[in-house]
């Protein structure tokens, strides 16, 4: 049942428990139970809404910040990312193979807030090498929703 909820739960976290419970076909106090038991466990870690900001009036704007650093001897990477999600403009951050070593989402009121960001608090971190930032100019899905629809952008079409 663990699986069949997370599923359902993943496509719409607003669903009522007494819906859910409909959907898998199961008792609604053992559905609620175990959802209670896996937001104990932190198996779920919370809930998302997805918003379509440039349509909802509020400035903002995002970035993936690529970081190189130096592990901690003794603790890995893992120090280092806890110094790094610390900071309250961290949304998200991971650990990954590749050219760098972690990926640093940034949501901020502006690209220079951002930047601001990058220069002042994450660069100097002890053991930071390099910082690579690159700004979301235009979200099309995301989180398997599409945030822009299908309608053309003359901004970004190509003559």
């Amino acid at each position: 049942m663990r699986d069949r909820i997370l599923t359902v739960l993943e496509k719409n976290a607003r669903i009522s428990t007494e819906d859910l419970a409909g959907v898998l076909g199961e008792d609604v106090t053992k559905v609620s139970e175990e959802v209670e038991r896996m937001e104990n466990e932190k198996i779920i870690c919370g809930y998302h809404t997805i918003i379509n900001w440039d349509k909802g009036g509020a400035e903002k704007a995002d970035a993936f910040i690529e970081v190189k650093v130096t592990p901690q001897k003794g603790w890995g990477f893992d120090q280092m990312a806890e110094r790094i999600y610390q900071f309250p403009e961290v949304s998200s951050i991971f650990l990954i193979s590749g050219s760098c070593d972690f990926i640093v989402f940034i949501e901020g009121k502006s690209m220079r807030e951002i930047a601001m960001f990058v220069s002042d608090k994450l660069s100097p971190i002890e053991g930071v090498l390099s910082t690579t930032t690159q700004f979301i100019l235009k979200k099309y899905k995301q989180d398997g929703f599409l945030v822009e629809g299908p309608e053309r952008d003359k901004r970004t079409e190509i003559s």
